[in-house]
């Protein structure tokens, strides 16, 4: 069963409902917070008790709960309200933190980005697929291998946390090295500065092995791998 402690679902729902100008209706949250967490599969969503409620659900509305009583979020007619303390821990917790959208360069889309880690990956001697299991990117030793020693997640412009739960999950469940690829224009400095919130807090597991990439940069071991691609070929015969 790869269902979430209702607590890990708190922040989650604080950073939708601030996302959607402060409320939402419950049933829309069911599926918005999906994405917090790539562990669940079809059948876990479809899951229900021995009484017939959907599991997930009942989680969901656990947490939201337990937001109430904390005096975060208050009900209104089938919806949760983010209160201004429930605001406040947003801002504590840094879960509204989005890339702005005005220091984003557009030279590689993220389908470009995750084409050229694939061939970075193959250049390597590395199984490399996309798309794989929701992550951007994965590389394998092999293409027949179970685990997945590097996965990917690209995030050139908005919402980091699930790119961060993805990297989380993978880190936890077969130790892969997590790499996050983020926009030109936020240098080495102030990257780790706005994603420090989340590496010390909620994703605190992965701060210390998560490697920060920029596009640039990708772009740049890409090309300089190209160059001696000839070369390399001859260590992988």
């Amino acid at each position: 069963m790869a269902f979430p402690n209702s607590s890990r679902m708190e922040l989650p729902i604080l950073q939708e409902l601030n996302a959607t100008g402060g409320e939402e209706r419950v049933r829309v949250l069911y599926s918005r917070l999906v994405p917090y967490f790539p562990q669940l599969t079809d059948e876990d969503l479809k899951e229900r008790t021995k009484s017939g409620r959907n599991r997930w659900r009942m989680l969901v509305n656990k947490a939201g709960q337990s937001l109430v009583k904390k005096g975060e979020i208050r009900r209104y007619r089938g919806s949760w309200r983010l209160t201004e303390k429930g605001k406040e821990r947003i801002e504590q917790e840094a879960l509204a933190f989005d890339i702005p959208l005005e220091t984003v360069k557009e030279e590689l889309s993220h389908d470009d980005v995750k084409k050229k880690l694939i061939e970075i990956g193959l250049m390597l001697g590395k199984y490399a697929e996309e798309e794989y299991n929701r992550f951007d990117v994965i590389w394998k030793e092999s293409k027949l291998s179970p685990r997945i020693s590097h996965v990917f997640e690209v995030q050139i412009k908005g919402k980091i946390e699930s790119a961060l739960a993805k990297l989380k999950h993978a880190y936890d469940v077969q130790r892969s090295k997590p790499f996050l690829v983020i926009s030109d224009e936020l240098n080495s400095k102030k990257a780790n500065r706005l994603l420090y919130p989340h590496l010390s807090g909620s994703f605190h597991e992965i701060g210390d092995v998560t490697t920060i990439l920029s596009v640039g940069e990708v772009k740049r071991v890409y090309n300089a791998l190209s160059s001696i691609k000839n070369v390399l070929e001859k260590f992988f015969e």
